[in-house]
């Protein structure tokens, strides 16, 4: 079952488009969004001191949503050229 919008058929039209780019149901789309949010949220919280001029950078560059894919060390080791030998 999936998500209904019916108030905003452009807003479901968007929601039907990135899940299919992404691959997934609109369910895990929505979630993975509402997790983003609250992640970037949470930085706010975590930290209360910082200066103004970042809380703004972070609001007007939120980081990327994770792709879910572990990093490959050693790939990236050979790339920068610090592999075991």
């Amino acid at each position: 079952m999936g998500i209904h919008i019916p108030n905003d058929p452009t807003l479901a039209e968007r929601i039907a488009r990135l899940s299919s780019r992404l691959h997934v149901s609109e369910d895990k789309l929505m979630t993975r969004a509402l997790d983003d949010l609250e992640e970037n949220l949470n930085r706010y919280e975590r930290n209360p001191e910082a200066p103004e001029w970042l809380r703004k950078f972070w609001k007007d560059h939120p980081l990327p949503p994770p792709v879910g894919l572990k990093a490959d060390k050693a790939f990236y080791d050979w790339l920068s050229g610090e592999e075991d030998e």
